[in-house]
């Protein structure tokens, strides 16, 4: 082979893939902005854009059970007994048994004019049909009102004797209007602690004024709710309602007939003359849905004096190991919080500076 031409190596000046034709201004220094400077980010828990997104349900949901978990701890909360209960009525004027129907369970809007009771004294041979039943109803419904209220108020008087340095069979019920707020309502009367769990809803909602503030909790998830409301429960009260109290009750009895919970729980059906129209709980167990002993899950009764009878002794069987209690003869339970579990247990974590 001959040698190769030198002259082929070299640069040309005039080919512009040379790198004496490429363009000097490409060398040249880049203007760039001036940075702008920056806040300090937010921490991740302190995100909301984060919190509330897909990516941080299983906080949200973890929060749901820690939380409330902190408050009865700190509230010196052993247990509690359940009352559930319509929450499309509040009581507009209790001496005279008004009612006013609301748009929607646990809702502060008022249903339309043509869904409300007519008032006692409107009443007469002219009433439209629809609207004298409904006034009936309202007029049952208030009067369970007081039920819940007089049975809540009797359960707490009983419980605030019973020694021991946490509080006994706290009454406690979804936070919102009606029955809920009754059952919480008689507590307070009683000078009672008295639990809310209410549920935020896509529509404007309040919790009853009788909850203690420190129990006042409010969940996102349904889920979480039906959690501490069986989780803490050694009794339930079931009053007349809808869907939520068909659905509450069904899931605790079911808990209770497939011996999911590790302990005994007392259920009192109250009103056996509306509860027995709505529902056929002995044709359940006569075509064998379910078994016959499946019906001593639960009891009727019609009174308050009544229903406080079988709480009672259920819960004395159950758990209080039998005994009859007097007044409490031990120091009053403290009325400050409890310390948390790092606070009595340790160990001594220190805290860090924000």
């Amino acid at each position: 082979m001959g040698s190769r031409d030198n002259s082929c190596l070299m640069s040309n000046p005039n080919d512009p893939k040379t790198p004496e034709a490429v363009d000097s201004s490409e060398h040249d220094e880049v203007n760039l902005p001036e940075p702008i400077p920056l806040e300090s980010a937010d921490l991740a828990y302190e995100n909301k854009d984060f919190m509330d997104s897909p990516d941080a349900r299983m906080l949200r949901i973890m929060a749901e059970y820690y939380e409330p978990m902190t408050r009865f701890r700190r509230e010196r909360i052993q247990d509690t007994v359940v009352f559930f209960g319509s929450a499309r009525f509040h009581a507009l004027d209790e001496a005279s048994e008004q009612l006013e129907m609301l748009e929607n369970t646990g809702s502060t809007k008022p249903a339309p004019p043509e869904e409300q009771p007519a008032r006692v004294d409107e009443l007469s041979s002219d009433t439209d049909a629809a609207k004298r039943v409904r006034a009936e109803a309202a007029v049952e419904m208030a009067r369970y009102y007081e039920d819940a209220r007089t049975l809540a108020k009797m359960m707490t008087e009983w419980s605030s004797k019973l020694p021991g340095r946490r509080h006994r069979f706290v009454i406690t019920s979804g936070g919102g209007p009606g029955i809920m707020e009754a059952a919480n309502r008689g507590a307070w009367e009683a000078g009672g602690k008295t639990i809310g769990l209410n549920i935020k809803l896509p529509f404007e909602q309040m919790p009853n004024p009788y909850i203690t503030p420190a129990l006042n909790l409010n969940f996102h998830y349904f889920f979480m709710r039906k959690y501490w409301f069986a989780y803490l429960a050694k009794a339930l009260v079931v009053f007349p309602g809808g869907f939520g109290t068909l659905d509450e009750m069904f899931e605790l009895l079911t808990l209770a007939q497939t011996h999911k919970l590790a302990k005994k729980i007392t259920v009192v059906i109250y009103g056996a003359s509306y509860w027995k129209n709505v529902i056929n709980l002995e044709m359940l167990a006569e075509k064998g849905a379910i078994a016959l002993k499946d019906m001593d899950l639960f009891q009727f009764a019609d009174t308050p004096e009544e229903a406080f009878r079988i709480l009672k002794d259920g819960l004395t069987a159950n758990h209080l190991d039998g005994e009859s209690y007097g007044p409490r003869s031990e120091a009053p339970i403290p009325d400050s919080p409890a310390p948390s579990a790092q606070e009595e247990l340790g160990p001594d974590i220190a805290k860090t500076q924000s």
